[in-house]
């Protein structure tokens, strides 16, 4: 009954995008940067919904009291996954602007969006990494020749991605262009200070210690960004299968440079990372649980990975803390 729903509440987010595209077809001719020609004209503040966590806040940050986000995907949840319900068709229709991740994140929702592009402002907040052919997006072999999604683990990415974001609101909505650019701009200068802790947090790990191993391979970015090497049991989506001859060699790695630790996802069943403790042990080293990493979502309300700064933090301070014990026999 739960895969009707969705499949339903898919099927007329399709509807949806065909009527827009209909309704506009005649006058507006499909371009890679239609929602750039869009003018904000109603009233403020200005809906947006976005998809994330992370985009939406971002979002609100650099709109400030312009705008009035409406975020898709609550905390907990899974972005590789996610299939939209029925009250996804409302919010999107209802919206002046939508923004969302982009690099292929959200699945089967990006194309939609691409379409709604065309009547509706819609924006991917890492195009401009994208078009620019930034030399720090990551092109993982096995991810058949696209870019790794999880930009966000990258503080100085994701500052880069805030003056985009002020770029596309100033362009659909001029008159308030000055606040977007002053907002990002003090935005980004908290992004800084958020890099800052985490390559002080990082240093704290010996140096043939910096492995972190989790779920899924969602934290390249924060590897390449801090000296980490980093291995998931999956590859860049949750929708691969776990490669059980890949599972061995994590654990003989494991096993012959004594990793004290290994990391489940907020959003990912645990028992996945949990299968490598007992053989880990078994062959003599006493592997641990290092904690609980935010990977593709923001923590719960009350926690300290309600915001983007706190859940880079939180991710930094956890895996230092874990991979900093003396020895793996502790």
């Amino acid at each position: 009954m739960l895969m009707n729903r969705s499949w339903f509440a898919f099927s007329w987010l399709v509807v949806l995008v065909a009527a827009l595209g209909c309704s506009e077809a005649s006058s507006t001719a499909h371009h890679d940067h239609a929602a750039q020609a869009h003018k904000f004209s109603g009233q403020y503040p200005m809906k947006v919904v976005a998809t994330t966590g992370p985009v939406a806040e971002m979002v609100h940050r650099v709109g400030g009291d312009h705008v009035e986000v409406e975020g898709l995907m609550g905390p907990g949840v899974d972005p590789h996954l996610y299939s939209p319900v029925a009250s996804d068709v409302r919010k999107l229709t209802n919206a002046d602007a939508i923004f969302y991740n982009g690099l292929h994140l959200e699945g089967r929702m990006a194309q939609l969006f691409e379409k709604m592009a065309d009547s509706k402002a819609t924006f991917a907040v890492t195009e401009g990494l994208q078009s620019r052919h930034d030399q720090r997006l990551r092109e993982p072999p096995e991810f058949a020749g696209l870019y790794d999604p999880h930009v966000w683990h990258d503080p100085m990415l994701w500052a880069d991605c805030a003056s985009d974001v002020a770029q596309n609101l100033s362009e659909f909505d001029p008159a308030h262009a000055a606040d977007y650019q002053k907002n990002a701009a003090a935005y980004q200068a908290e992004l800084k200070a958020v890099d800052k802790f985490c390559q002080d947090e990082i240093a704290k790990i010996p140096a043939d210690r910096r492995v972190l191993v989790t779920a899924h391979d969602a934290f390249g970015y924060f590897g390449k960004r801090f000296g980490v090497e980093v291995f998931g049991l999956k590859g860049i989506s949750t929708e691969e299968e776990k490669d059980l001859e890949h599972q061995e060699e994590i654990q003989r790695m494991l096993i012959e440079r004594q990793i004290p630790a290994v990391f489940v996802e907020s959003a990912v069943a645990p028992r996945m990372v949990a299968s490598l403790v007992e053989p880990c042990r078994a062959a003599g080293l006493d592997l641990q649980i290092g904690g609980e990493l935010y990977a593709d979502a923001l923590g719960a309300p009350d926690s300290d990975a309600a915001d983007y700064g706190g859940m880079i933090r939180h991710n930094a301070k956890t895996i230092a803390d874990a991979l900093s014990r003396v020895n793996a026999g502790e």
